[in-house]
């Protein structure tokens, strides 16, 4: 029988369980449980806000169910409304295919992959509009879509609403029929969805889900959920040194919230470390789990020479740069310090990059910049975690 400790394992940091009794009775079965997660691969890079669901998924499997992922191939096509103030746009089928491989790619840095389930939501849903679409149409109302409470806003406010869209939660609810779950796990932002899945399956003659909502991250701004496209995320590829840097950008107010969402730890033994040391272990606990523990070492140790003994690297190499190479944002990008040049005009206008010292504060052609002509070179400094050392020809 689970215990309280167990059941709080499972939960940790859940926002809504419907219902915990249900969920009780369920782990009371002497079965491993079907634990369901959807995912529309509309975006090719996972972030620290996506592995919150996934972090329970792996706790479900740590515990001894089955994970089912499911890929929803067929959903992407419209596009999950939830949260949105308007339609998303769509994809090509060859553009999901890239994305789903990516996604799994990223998502079993979290999973187990042999204990996980793998499916493809077009399995069951190109059949379902085929053969039952008008059927289950029957049996469900506008009005009852419509308590959505997006839907509601945008329909409130004239912005359109397609029909593709009304029928999103119904195909995600069948997904729920299809699998058999026992447990779905979702954003705050899904719970409709869910609970449209453990109607469906009522509808199916199933024992409906239980439904269990994640709180969405909060990004490093401390204001907008954690999204690449607000510039506040932290990726799952980024490398070692980024992460780590990230992380200890978090908050002191936010990081408690991402030791209770993104690890293990316990809180009370974290609750009692100084706010520096705790950030410390965050960005360490982190960057071990996608890059391990020797990254991860290595990435405190250099924080700790860097900034905290306030040491430049001892590894830096000397980059000869020609003149020509053009500007000083081409430069950043050239080394690979900013993805595109409008990320590294962002950075520059932000005062993020430095020579010896000293904040660049212009996009100037490099020929212009004379604080890049020092003698043996000059260290050019990124942000707060990246630096080179520059010789311009």
């Amino acid at each position: 029988m689970p215990t309280v400790e167990d059941l709080n394992r499972l939960t940790r940091g859940a926002v809504e369980v419907v219902s915990k009794g249900e969920l009780e009775k369920k782990l009371n079965l002497g079965r491993p449980l079907r634990i369901k997660l959807g995912v529309d691969p509309t975006s090719p890079d996972l972030h620290l806000g996506h592995t919150l669901a996934l972090s329970r998924l792996r706790a479900f499997q740590d515990a001894g169910h089955i994970a089912v992922l499911i890929i929803g191939d067929y959903t992407a096509r419209i596009g999950d409304p939830s949260g949105r103030d308007s339609t998303r746009p769509t994809l090509t089928p060859e553009a999901i295919g890239a994305n789903a491989k990516t996604y799994q790619d990223q998502a079993f840095k979290v999973l187990d992959k042999a204990r996980t389930e793998v499916r493809w939501n077009s399995e069951w849903l190109e059949p379902f509009m085929r053969e039952h679409l008008l059927e289950t149409l029957k049996r469900f109302t506008i009005q009852q879509l419509m308590q959505r409470e997006d839907f509601s806003a945008r329909a409130k406010a004239g912005t359109p609403i397609t029909l593709l869209e009304i029928l999103y939660p119904l195909l995600q609810g069948y997904d729920s029929v299809a699998i058999k779950a026992d447990v779905e796990l979702g954003g705050n932002d899904q719970l409709f969805n869910l609970l449209m899945g453990r109607q469906m399956q009522k509808d199916a003659g199933q024992e409906p889900q239980v439904a269990l909502t994640l709180p969405l991250l909060v990004g490093l701004d401390g204001e907008k959920k954690m999204s690449k496209s607000y510039g506040n995320s932290i990726g799952l590829n980024e490398n070692p040194r980024d992460m780590f840097g990230k992380v200890m950008r978090v908050s002191d107010e936010l990081m408690l919230s991402y030791f209770e969402l993104l690890t293990d730890a316990d809180m009370g033994e974290v609750k009692g470390l100084h706010p520096m040391e705790a950030k410390k272990r965050l960005a360490g606990l982190i960057t071990a789990r996608y890059h391990g523990e020797p990254a991860a070492k290595a990435e405190r140790e250099f924080f700790d020479k860097t900034f905290s003994q306030r040491e430049l690297p001892q590894d830096l190499k000397t980059v000869q740069v020609q003149a020509s190479l053009g500007t000083l944002s081409q430069l950043v990008v050239h080394l690979g310090a900013a993805p595109s040049r409008k990320e590294a005009q962002r950075l520059i206008s932000q005062k993020a990059v430095k020579a010896d010292g000293a904040v660049l504060e212009e996009d100037k052609p490099l020929g212009a910049l004379g604080e890049l002509r020092g003698q043996g070179g000059v260290t050019l400094q990124v942000g707060k975690h990246r630096f080179f050392r520059i010789q311009l020809q």
